[in-house]
């Protein structure tokens, strides 16, 4: 295996507090030394790569997303609504997704994202129509082409509207089918081990999409098959009003009372808890991804990152789907973090830093990861590398602040588990420009078919 040093960065943030001033080595798919300021290797080096023109952080990761939903930015009849609303506008178009559409989406999504600084994503896939039945099967399939690590959560709903849902009964599945095909994806692709690329979780869509039975039996063959379990909690007052008329309980109770209340789960959004449930939620070890963009695009609310924290929970970053984001882009939601909190704790309270932390540290834990999110020798090679010469950066003078609150969109070079997946502002290996144009007419022949439907 060859060994790299990632040399002489202009900033380095690793999320420890070592020194790697003088920068990193990389052996196969394994940081195995950090280097201070005036410091050499220990090891006998084959490749350098100068980083002077560039901040290095860990590899950023996206504990959050709907890959598909890359198929319907910017949906005309989904515009301008609350998550309710929004929801029931566009459940009968994701009804008409096929494979190939499944295919495009991932990888688009996943090009996004690494493009991004993001070298692990946890997708969220929860609608599985008659004809997607491997739907999961063919996100892995996309995902070990595009070289992105990723916690793949196998969702569900089947609740439909007829029986109280959301969800219209042509999106959900019987119960048996979901445990059975999860036991099956887990049994065949799940890699527990330190460095999987590919990992399974389990995630009923909601508690206004599922049945209790079902909430129940996921935790169930979670435990026996010791996987993380994942669902939308406390986005928004419609599903606390929804969660008291149709259990009796808070969404946080409903919780504890089917079993999820533990480490191993984490939950997207989680704003609106009381300061009793933070307290309940932090002693459990559970974690909250904070998806920023979203909640302010369907104007959910705000998490309270700080409380959750300091409770004991652990705080993570997605980028949520991309028709509630219109984007999948992760570093651009380290500055929509750091401002959104803010707004909530005040300037001196939220800093560049924290949303460091947020889109690493805390994604890992999120997703129950201890071999990424931080730069350390035996963590894995997942690295973001980005240059400060777009004309935003000029003028600036602390590169690791520059790169939050002046806004980087885009790595310029990306490893994940020691392989290199963008070079130079270009994906390795992938033309993106025949990957859009394909995504591009998936998603007007998905338009077409949700039309003829109506």
């Amino acid at each position: 295996m060859a060994t790299t040093w990632i040399k002489h960065p202009l900033a380095i943030w690793t999320g420890t507090e070592n020194d790697a001033a003088g920068g990193i080595v990389v052996d196969g798919a394994n940081i195995v030394e950090l280097i201070s300021r005036d410091g050499q290797p220990s090891v006998a080096i084959d490749h350098v790569v100068d980083a002077s023109q560039h901040v290095v952080l860990p590899g950023l990761i996206n504990a959050h997303h709907h890959f598909y939903q890359t198929l319907t930015r910017a949906y005309p009849d989904a515009l301008d609504k609350e998550l309710f609303q929004w929801l029931k506008a566009l459940y009968p178009v994701w009804a008409c997704l096929d494979e190939e559409m499944m295919q495009l989406s991932t990888e688009l999504a996943s090009a996004e994202l690494l493009l991004s600084g993001c070298t692990t994503a946890s997708d969220h896939h929860y609608l599985i129509p008659t004809g997607l039945e491997h739907a999961i099967d063919v996100q892995i399939e996309a995902t070990q082409k595009m070289g992105i690590r990723t916690v793949l959560t196998r969702g569900s709903m089947s609740l439909g509207e007829d029986q109280g849902g959301l969800p219209p009964r042509h999106t959900i599945q019987t119960e048996q089918a979901i445990i059975d095909d999860s036991i099956r994806l887990i049994n065949r692709y799940h890699q527990p081990e330190h460095g999987g690329m590919t990992q399974i979780a389990l995630a009923p869509c909601s508690p206004f999409s599922v049945t209790t039975d079902l909430m129940k039996e996921t935790a169930r063959v979670a435990k026996q098959h010791n996987v993380m379990l994942h669902t939308h909690l406390c986005e928004t007052i419609d599903e606390e009003a929804f969660c008291l008329e149709k259990f009796g309980l808070r969404p946080v109770d409903y919780l504890e009372d089917v079993g999820w209340l533990h480490d191993r789960t984490w939950l997207a959004h989680g704003i609106h808890f009381n300061d009793e449930e933070i307290v309940r939620l932090g002693a459990a070890g559970i974690g909250i991804c904070h998806c920023p963009s979203s909640n302010m695009m369907l104007a959910s609310g705000i998490c309270r990152n700080l409380e959750l924290e300091a409770a004991g929970a652990s705080v993570g970053l997605g980028v949520d789907g991309s028709a509630s984001n219109d984007g999948s882009n992760l570093v651009n939601e380290l500055r929509m973090a750091t401002y959104i909190q803010r707004l909530r704790y005040g300037s001196a309270n939220v800093s560049h830093l924290d949303a460091f932390r947020w889109a690493t540290q805390g994604s890992a834990r999120n997703i129950g990861r201890n071999d990424i999110g931080t730069l350390a020798p035996g963590m894995m090679a997942d690295i973001a590398m980005f240059t400060l010469d777009d004309i935003r950066f000029s003028g600036s003078h602390d590169p690791l602040a520059a790169l939050v609150l002046c806004g980087a969109q885009q790595a310029d070079h990306v490893m994940v588990n020691g392989e290199w997946r963008v070079k130079n502002g270009a994906l390795v290996d992938v033309d993106k420009h025949a990957l859009i144009a394909r995504h591009r007419e998936a998603a007007k022949r998905l338009a077409s078919k949700a039309k003829q439907r109506q």
